[in-house]
């Protein structure tokens, strides 16, 4: 008698159990998830080898996905989320992986199409439901050799408008992401200089020459710094925040390619959306450390010899009230932990990123959730511990060898860009969700 009570229990469990797995459905439950953190990487057009936007194309890598995720090996998500929390964060829950894990192992029901929670499409710049207003491209396709090395190219993309632009959203393109590490553009205001007669890019590849040495003349006038990386969009701002698109002038694009092992032809450039209400509120991009004006300022002296791990640190003075949209931190491959926090003039710490283990291949821009006000006075701190050893597995250099502070790939950097405003009253409860 007790065995037959046993089994019809075990029984009841297990029916329970799988009922409740049952009810974790593709569309109620999975697909906000992946959409939300795995499509933006993975579909048509971007870097991820696989799309994963319909049920078909997940269902059938149920398995995998639920390892990857399980291990928080994806999505990838590098800074610590204890220390700060964003509004781009892309880091699962404990209960989203295991839902993910319960669907995967009881034949990943598909559910009521009714049941969808997101409607999301996933094309490029579909936040404003609009074609962009303005598109700007390199001249010609550039033809990137198929040599198994790291090409780094600065393209110059003149513009003549018929006026200035109030930008409300901007966004990187090309024809071939899945080629591209990372992309860094600027926008520069040159109405009084001849923009056409240099060259249109310039390969610094395998020179040691200064960034953008050839292009000094035009940097004088920045007028927006902005980049991609796998798994970002667009950017957008809030109502009369943004930039102004000058009249005339001319785009700097850094492309850093990754080894290819056969040729490829790639094309790209921004597109822009903007907007007829007045920007009232210019955001300031400001890079701190290396390629900067403060990049004397790093302590000690910024080389890293062979066989050594070395910290460096940076304190930059904020000198009146700011408002802090994003924050973008940058090192090379001898890059180990990544830390950064704003020191207020009471001592009390604002924190701003720590990236405890550091990814040459995911390097974001991490918005605020809303903005961040740094009190005139503040301290900006920066540190960075770098690995010039031979146990650095990342290390370009075998034997380890002596690392200068450079642009290339095998040199070093230490940097932080920052976004900001001048502070207003109330900044700190406007959204950048």
């Amino acid at each position: 008698m007790r065995v037959v009570v046993a089994i019809t229990l075990m029984l009841s469990l297990f029916i329970c159990g799988k009922g409740r797995a049952q009810d974790i459905t593709w569309y109620k439950h999975i697909a906000p998830i992946i959409h939300n953190n795995c499509t933006p990487c993975h579909r048509t057009g971007e870097a991820a080898p696989f799309p994963l936007v319909t049920y078909e194309d997940v269902a059938k890598r149920a398995s995998m996905i639920q390892r990857v995720t399980e291990a928080r090996y994806m999505p990838p998500w590098k800074p610590d989320s204890h220390y700060v929390q964003y509004a781009n964060e892309r880091r699962l829950s404990d209960e989203e992986i295991s839902m993910i894990a319960n669907w995967a192992t009881h034949d990943m029901p598909k559910g009521n199409a009714g049941d969808a929670k997101d409607k999301q499409n996933f094309v490029p710049g579909t936040v404003y439901n609009r074609p962009p207003d303005l598109v700007l491209k390199m001249k010609e396709s550039y033809r990137l050799e198929g040599d198994n090395q790291d090409h780094y190219i600065v393209y110059k993309i003149p513009f003549e408008l018929a006026d200035s632009m109030n930008v409300e959203g901007v966004e990187f393109i090309t024809n071939n992401r899945k080629v591209i590490h990372h992309a860094n553009y600027e926008i520069d205001d040159v109405p009084g200089m001849d923009i056409y007669n240099t060259a249109d890019f310039v390969d610094y590849t395998n020179e040691k020459v200064k960034y953008f040495e050839n292009y000094v003349s035009y940097r004088k006038r920045i007028m927006y710094f902005g980049g991609w990386i796998p798994g970002a969009s667009m950017e957008s701002y809030p109502e009369h925040i943004g930039w102004v698109m000058p009249k005339r002038g001319v785009i700097l694009l850094t492309v850093h390619y990754a080894p290819l092992g056969k040729a490829e032809d790639v094309l790209s450039g921004i597109q822009i959306w903007t907007t007829k209400s007045n920007i009232t509120r210019r955001i300031k991009n400001e890079s701190l450390g290396s390629g900067s004006e403060s990049q004397k300022q790093i302590q000690p002296f910024f080389y890293l010899p062979p066989d050594v791990v070395r910290t460096f640190s940076l304190d930059v003075k904020i000198e009146e009230d700011r408002s802090l949209l994003y924050v973008w931190p940058h090192m090379h491959l001898l890059g180990q932990v990544f830390k950064a926090y704003a020191i207020k003039p009471d001592k009390d710490t604002i924190p701003l990123v720590y990236i405890p283990v550091w990814d040459f291949n995911w390097q974001e821009i991490y918005w605020f959730p809303k903005m961040v006000k740094i009190p005139k006075g503040s301290t900006i701190h920066i540190e960075a511990t770098y690995d010039n050893t031979i146990n650095n597995p990342y290390n370009p250099n075998l034997p380890p060898a002596l690392v200068m502070e450079n642009m290339n790939t095998k040199d070093e950097m230490m940097t932080l860009v920052i976004v900001t405003l001048p502070y207003k009253d109330g900044d700190e409860n406007i959204s950048l969700k």
